[in-house]
């Protein structure tokens, strides 16, 4: 049993020491564990993949994928990165600037501030066709697009600092892409995901102890409950971890307590800035589409 509970530790877990960190690298191929079937299997997959969602505000989606390995967890990073479309400013026709700001470092600045505009009402610009071929005038666009409120995501983004008798007056033209072809259509600021933390306390932890272990982890990850007039330290929510290691600083802790990381689940913390309205459009065209690209791994 004992045998069984090593095994499953090095197949599932990623173990953090008070000097290295063990079980880094994934090891469940087929064949490498007598009595383990590891082959692929699709079946099992689907069942054992889930997305699940965390939090969703204003700016910010954390999701958990469970059941994966970081080669497919890095892949749904990428695609965030890379492959869901934004709006962004292309080009910059300048009319006067008498700033400090040149008109190339001007219009790289623009081109980076996140437009809330729908790109799904957009053609890409690189996919041109005789039917696009068609005048449109710069004056009814408010009739082409009745609902639209196109305009920054943010107003309070310094482009420039103005001295007495600058301007600057310039036209720009918004196109769709992806942030494989520039930074600016990227509609996250950052993508990022670590392993689910696993904190387990080997044996019980009491009174000034507790207490010294609470302050060893993030707060909210150790709670002190007062049981029979003892203070008694739990694993409250080893999510919030950080794993510090600080636990391993104290000789009457380190031995106590076993710090971990489940191999399979993944935390995405996703920061979004290109949006559409407050009732989260442009998150959710994000969602249906890493949920496509989820979609594909599956088949």
């Amino acid at each position: 049993m004992a045998a069984k509970r090593s095994m499953d530790e090095l197949r599932e877990r990623v173990v953090l020491g008070e000097f290295g960190v063990r079980n880094v690298h994934t090891t469940d191929f087929p064949g490498n564990y007598p009595g383990y079937d590891d082959a692929w299997d699709q079946r099992r997959f689907e069942e054992a993949f889930r997305v699940d969602v965390v939090r969703e505000e204003d700016g910010v989606l954390e999701f958990d994928m469970v059941g994966i390995d970081a080669a497919i967890a890095n892949a749904f990073r990428r695609i965030l990165l890379a492959e869901v479309p934004t709006m962004a400013v292309e080009k910059v026709f300048v009319y006067n600037n008498t700033s400090i700001v040149q008109d190339e470092i001007l219009a790289h600045r623009l081109g980076l501030i996140p437009i809330r505009a729908d790109p799904r009402l957009f053609e890409y610009r690189n996919q041109v066709y005789s039917k696009h071929m068609t005048w449109v005038p710069l004056g009814n666009q408010t009739d082409l697009f009745p609902d639209a409120d196109f305009r920054p995501v943010h107003d309070d983004i310094l482009i420039a600092l103005l001295r007495p008798g600058q301007e600057i007056d310039v036209l720009m033209h918004c196109v769709k892409g992806i942030g494989k072809d520039h930074a600016k259509f990227s509609p996250v600021a950052t993508a990022s995901y670590r392993l689910l933390p696993d904190i387990t306390l080997l044996q019980p932890v009491e009174d000034e102890a507790a207490e010294t272990l609470q302050k060893c982890f993030s707060p909210g990850v150790i709670e002190i409950q007062n049981i029979k007039g003892k203070k008694v330290a739990r694993v409250a929510n080893a999510r919030l971890d950080t794993f510090s290691r600080e636990v391993f600083r104290h000789e009457g802790l380190k031995n106590l307590v076993r710090l971990a990381r489940v191999r399979n689940h993944y935390i995405s913390a996703k920061v979004w800035l290109a949006r559409s309205t407050a009732s989260g459009k442009m998150r959710g065209k994000c969602w249906s589409h890493l949920q496509a690209e989820a979609a594909q791994w599956q088949c």
